[in-house]
């Protein structure tokens, strides 16, 4: 297939509306002698005549017309194509991840970045279990966990240990039957770990997790922590609930702790190579050194 450059046919318009090689050499800003020289090299790879003199003046030939027709349509199509990939912003940054961690730890931190980085945009998706980080359509997911619970590859970006928290009035209930009397009765709501967590919990405090009250699976983390709020249950939760803890919606039921849990980062395999992923993930570590442990 013949390519017929860009800037001939573009000559072949101007003078075409012309009708004068003088005209549309000025509006060109080129010599006259180019503009003749353009017409003819295009006519000679065409393979057909676009303009006829007749009294000393052009006129289009009918091959000449019908170019002229198809041309406009094509080459503005091609200008503004053109222009909008110029303008075209660059896909966001997907980031998968809790949105009670989106909005207790990362949302307050994240002017920072944005400030810093003003050119990269951020998308965030909810991110519910943790075996979502190994097939959510992601650049960055981010997750409450463990070592050996993510098979991709990942790193830790800070120690964040969890207990059992409840409200007021289960908590008082701790208070006079204990921690494991409560257990049988009080349903358990279900973290991003699915119940692996509550696994952990029951073997460090020597309890059996057969024989508590299996509760609500809420995949939203923040709607979860209203859940507790609102005595459906009890959950593991982490130093992020902090303000509820300090305002005395929330209590934390026990002393024995989950420490080996914290939260991980992984960047999508095909992400790897993206400024902005290095950029979001080199601010995520530096502001994870002065988080609560």
């Amino acid at each position: 297939m013949t390519f017929y450059s860009y800037d001939m046919l573009r000559t072949f318009q101007v003078v075409a509306a012309n009708l004068s090689m003088t005209a549309a050499a000025s509006q060109r800003n080129q010599s006259k002698g180019s503009v003749s020289y353009q017409i003819k090299k295009l006519e000679s790879q065409l393979g057909f005549a676009l303009f006829k003199r007749s009294n000393a003046r052009l006129h289009l030939t009918s091959e000449g017309q019908r170019l002229l027709q198809v041309s406009k349509v094509s080459l503005d199509q091609i200008d503004q194509e053109i222009e909008s990939l110029r303008c075209k912003e660059p896909a966001p940054l997907t980031i998968a991840l809790q949105t009670y961690f989106l909005s207790r730890w990362l949302s307050p931190r994240l002017m920072r970045f944005t400030a810093a980085h003003p050119e990269i945009g951020l998308r965030f998706v909810p991110l519910n279990f943790i075996a979502e980080m190994e097939s959510i359509d992601a650049d960055i997911s981010i997750c409450w966990a463990k070592e050996g619970m993510i098979n991709a590859p990942h790193e830790r970006l800070f120690a964040c240990p969890a207990c059992p928290t409840g409200n007021g009035k289960i908590a008082e209930r701790v208070k006079k039957e204990g921690i494991d009397e409560v257990l049988l009765s009080v349903p358990l709501l279900l973290d991003s770990s699915d119940s692996a967590g509550w696994q952990d919990w029951f073997d460090r405090a020597g309890l059996d997790l057969k024989n508590s009250q299996q509760g609500l699976s809420i995949a939203d983390s923040n709607s979860r922590v209203q859940a507790v709020i609102d005595g459906q249950g009890i959950a593991l939760w982490d130093r992020l609930v902090a303000h509820e803890i300090s305002s005395g919606h929330l209590q934390y039921l026990s002393d024995i702790w989950l420490d080996e849990y914290g939260y991980y980062v992984r960047a999508k395999d095909s992400s790897l190579e993206s400024k902005a992923v290095e950029l979001f993930l080199n601010w995520l570590r530096d502001e994870s050194k002065d988080a609560p442990g």
